[in-house]
């Protein structure tokens, strides 16, 4: 099976001001093009080694296909949890469970929002900042993860917000707390409050098979 990139759930300058049509349209047809492609190559490449039982090359191109298909789902995930600031989705009230969660977990939205973006700022390199929930205690939680990594087993992924370069830097240069706060006037809370009330498959979608294998 070939994965092909998926279409943004609005147009290219939807998010303008926050992140720039010409940001969105590289992020978008470049660089998540870039790893569905290297995944699809990666996938065949395997399969052929797996027909001649090459287990060396097998396990050598294990770290391209972490790499790229977790590039793909990250970017995924990314695309569903923003939404144009002129929707109602972008409204914390779009997500009462959710924000309830938030509250008592750390006091209200708003102090939620100040210790994730500190999370961000505080990345060394590239990387990606993460609200989860545990699936076994239900706490919610914020974490990171490195390059292409994706959320660790045991923690569902509620909302993600990319902070590698290619991602804010033609727009804020290195000014990555404007990139960081401007987000939370594009956050899709209705898709984060679907995710925090479905189960795990259902946030990966039809990735859910490609998560499960890396």
């Amino acid at each position: 099976m070939a994965f092909t990139l998926p279409p943004l759930p609005y147009a290219y300058d939807a998010l303008e001001p926050q992140i720039s049509a010409q940001i969105m349209t590289l992020h978008h047809t470049k660089h998540h093009q870039t790893y569905i492609n290297v995944l699809n190559a990666t996938l065949a490449s395997q399969a052929a080694a797996s027909n001649k039982n090459d287990i060396v090359s097998q396990i050598h191109l294990q770290n391209n296909l972490n790499f790229s298909a977790g590039g793909h789902i990250n970017h995924t995930l990314f695309w569903e949890n923003l939404i144009p600031s002129s929707s109602p989705s972008a409204q914390p009230s779009s997500a009462p469970k959710l924000s309830a969660a938030l509250t008592s977990r750390w006091g209200s939205v708003s102090n939620f929002q100040e210790k994730f973006n500190a999370v961000l700022l505080g990345l060394k390199g590239s990387g990606w900042g993460w609200l989860v929930q545990d699936t076994e205690s239900g706490i919610l939680e914020i974490i990171t993860s490195k390059d292409q990594d994706i959320v660790p087993a045991g923690k569902k992924p509620l909302l993600g917000i990319d902070m590698w370069e290619h991602a804010y830097y033609l727009q804020y240069l290195n000014d990555k707390a404007s990139y960081a706060k401007g987000l939370w006037k594009i956050v899709n809370w209705k898709k984060a409050e679907e995710r925090f009330e479905g189960n795990f498959e259902a946030v990966f979608g039809v990735l859910a098979g490609l998560r499960s294998s890396i």
